[in-house]
C-alpha cells in the first residue's frame, strides 16, 4: 500500500492560521498580540480558535493604539520572547512607524550588535474589497525602503503556511504582507511542501518571451495574463518575488536575461513605487539584454476609490498587464 498522504484542500487564511497554530506548539516564547486577535478571531479571521487552544497569555488582544502594541513586541523579543504582531491593516501600520523604524529596524545597529529584535509583524495590505482608502493601500514598498527588517509578500497557499517559521527563526524584525483578496482563496496544499525559502524569488510560470514580475495580490492577474498571452503564442514567464526586501535581484535579471523583455506589476502608486526600484535594477545589471523598454502597470495615483468600479479602474487589471506586454513585444 502506498504511504503518500493526500493534498489537503485548505484556504490562505487557515493557511496562515495552522502556521500560528504550529509556531505556538512549537515554541513556548511565540505569542500573538494585536487588535481583535483573541476572542474576536482576528479581524480576517486568521486567529479564530486559537485564543481557546493557547488562552489569553498566548493570544493577547491589545487597545487600539498600534504604536504602543508594537512597542511592547519589540520589547517582548529584546527580552528574548517570539512575539507575532498583527496589525489590522498597513494603513494603520503608520501609526507605528516610529516604533518600527527608529526601534525595531536600528536598535542592533545602535546597540553594536548587542540587541537583536526577533520581532514579527503581520498585516494586511491593498485593495479590491471595497473599504475605502483608509484600508486599502499597498504600502509595502513603503518598508521595503527601510534596512534593518525583513519585508516578505506571501501570494500562495505554501507561503502562507511556510513562510511564518524561517520569519520567526531569523533575528531581525520580518514584515508580513497578507493581501486582503487573498484570504478566501482556497487550493490544495501539498503535504511536501516545507518551509519557504525567504531569499529567494519563485518562477510561477516558466517563459521565454517577456518576464512578468510582481508579488503578493497581483501574482493571480499576472498568471491569467501569461494565459491570455500564450493563447496569442506569446510565451510569458511569471516571477514571484516574495521577499520585497531584500529584493532577488538576481533571479530578476536571469529572468529578463532569458526573455529580454519585462512588465513590472505592482499595486502600489508608480511614483517611487517597489516597481520603480526593480525596474531600476534591470537598467543597472540588465541594461544590455533588454530589447523593449520595461513596463510598468501600477494603481492610479489618487486615493483608492470605494465605489466598485471605481475600484477596479484604479487597480492594475490582468487587461492592462496583457496591454503592457503587448507594447514590449510587438
Amino acid at each position: 500500500m502506498g504511504t503518500e498522504t493526500a493534498a489537503a484542500r485548505t484556504t490562505y487564511r487557515e493557511a496562515l492560521r495552522e502556521a500560528l497554530r504550529e509556531a505556538l506548539s512549537a515554541d513556548d516564547r511565540v505569542f500573538l498580540m494585536g487588535e481583535d486577535v483573541g476572542r474576536y478571531g482576528g479581524c480576517f479571521g486568521v486567529s479564530l480558535g486559537l485564543l481557546e487552544e493557547f488562552g489569553p497569555d498566548r493570544i493577547r488582544d491589545t487597545p487600539l493604539s498600534e504604536s504602543a502594541f508594537v512597542g511592547a513586541g519589540i520589547g517582548a523579543a529584546l527580552a528574548g520572547m517570539r512575539p507575532v504582531v498583527e496589525i489590522m491593516t498597513v494603513n494603520f501600520s503608520l501609526l507605528a512607524l516610529d516604533q518600527i523604524l527608529n526601534n525595531a529596524a536600528t536598535l542592533l545597529h545602535m546597540s553594536g550588535g548587542q540587541l537583536a529584535v526577533p520581532l514579527v509583524i503581520r498585516m494586511t495590505t491593498g485593495a479590491g474589497r471595497q473599504l475605502a482608502a483608509q484600508h486599502s493601500h499597498s504600502l509595502e514598498g513603503w518598508y521595503a525602503h527601510i534596512p534593518g527588517i525583513r519585508v516578505l509578500a506571501p501570494a500562495t497557499l505554501e507561503d502562507a503556511r511556510h513562510m511564518l517559521a524561517p520569519a520567526l527563526a531569523d533575528p531581525d524584525p520580518v514584515l508580513i504582507f497578507e493581501h486582503g483578496s487573498l484570504y478566501n482563496v482556497s487550493g490544495e496544499l501539498p503535504p511536501s511542501a516545507g518551509p519557504v525559502d525567504l531569499d529567494h524569488a519563485a518562477i510561477r510560470r516558466p517563459g521565454t518571451d517577456i518576464s512578468l514580475i510582481t508579488y503578493g495580490g497581483s501574482l493571480s492577474k499576472a498568471l491569467a495574463a501569461a494565459d491570455e498571452l500564450a493563447a496569442e503564442g506569446i510565451d510569458a514567464e511569471v516571477i514571484d518575488l516574495r521577499t520585497l526586501r531584500p529584493l532577488d535581484v538576481a533571479a530578476v535579471t536571469a529572468s529578463v536575461a532569458r526573455t529580454h523583455r519585462a512588465v513590472v506589476v505592482d499595486e502600489a502608486w508608480r511614483t517611487g513605487s517597489l516597481a520603480a526600484e526593480v525596474s531600476a535594477r534591470i537598467a543597472e545589471d540588465a541594461f544590455y539584454e533588454l530589447d523593449a523598454p520595461v513596463e510598468r502597470v501600477c494603481s492610479a495615483e489618487v486615493p483608492m476609490p470605494y465605489a466598485r468600479q471605481l475600484e477596479e479602474a484604479a487597480l492594475p487589471q490582468t487587461a492592462d498587464i496583457v496591454t503592457a506586454a503587448h507594447r514590449a513585444v510587438d
